[in-house]
């Protein structure tokens, strides 16, 4: 991997972490376009430097948030912060599952199926022209809303399904107000990106990888500075209903990839 390379990685993945565009299903179509050799399979501890870059970029612009969550799971009463970090670890649980009981089913969906992508990008596009057009409301996530979007979260490990598109149309559609929403779904994924990381450190699976340090940290600072951007954009897009023209752009792009899939691509 070349250091333009990993800059342009890095973009891709801190743009689509939350943009509503799907990253699992445009790199399953990057792949299926410029073949697997034009992917970077050689290194895994590229991927985790830059999931935990738009991690780390969540935490930034929630800074104050998190910080809240944090207080709420270690202090020893019942308060808003303590009663927001247990519907976080709520959301949790429904994606947490699939990803242990069934990592390797999943891995098998990743492997160039581009029909699949192409008509999860249509749903993706469906869920977020109807959230466009929800009312606002000033509707707090509830204990029961908190696992609904879990599982919005957990389908959303299908490719072509975006996870902020997918988490925020649903927490939206329940009728929650849009700024808690969006608020609400990119701190949901924190914990999860920052347990598959551990996952991965643990396992061994890193151990031996000779990736050049400065191929890392280029990397790392794109997906970085390009996730704060997504993500705090994100959140005005939300905020002024402006969701149609990604559902456009998603709906465009799988009947592309459907097109793909039935030519035999």
């Amino acid at each position: 991997m070349s250091e333009f390379d990993a800059i342009i990685l890095g973009i891709i993945q801190g743009l689509t972490e939350f943009l509503p565009v799907s990253s699992s299903g445009h790199l399953e179509l990057g792949k299926a376009i410029l073949g697997d050799t034009s992917v970077p399979s050689e290194s895994l501890l590229f991927t985790v430097v830059v999931h935990f870059a738009t991690a780390l970029s969540t935490v930034v612009v929630f800074r104050k948030d998190v910080a809240d969550i944090f207080k709420g799971l270690f202090q020893f009463k019942w308060n808003e912060e303590t009663i927001f970090s247990l519907k976080i670890i709520i959301s949790m649980i429904p994606a947490a599952i699939i990803g242990v009981m069934f990592s390797e089913e999943m891995e098998i969906l990743f492997s160039g199926n581009i029909l699949l992508v192409g008509f999860m990008l249509i749903i993706t596009a469906l869920l977020l022209y109807l959230a466009d057009r929800a009312k606002s409301t000033g509707k707090p996530v509830s204990y029961r809303n908190a696992f609904i979007i879990g599982v919005s979260q957990a389908l959303a490990l299908l490719p072509g399904i975006s996870r902020s598109g997918a988490t925020i149309s649903t927490s939206v559609l329940l009728g929650n107000d849009k700024n808690k929403a969006a608020r609400f779904s990119f701190l949901m994924v924190v914990p999860l990106i920052l347990g598959k990381i551990a996952k991965d450190l643990l396992s061994g699976e890193l151990a031996g990888s000779s990736t050049d340090s400065s191929i890392l940290i280029l990397g790392f600072l794109a997906a970085f500075i390009s996730g704060i951007a997504a993500c705090t954009w994100m959140i005005s897009i939300v905020r002024r209903s402006k969701l149609t023209w990604f559902a456009i752009y998603c709906f465009i792009v799988g009947i592309i990839a459907i097109g793909f899939g039935y030519a035999g691509y």
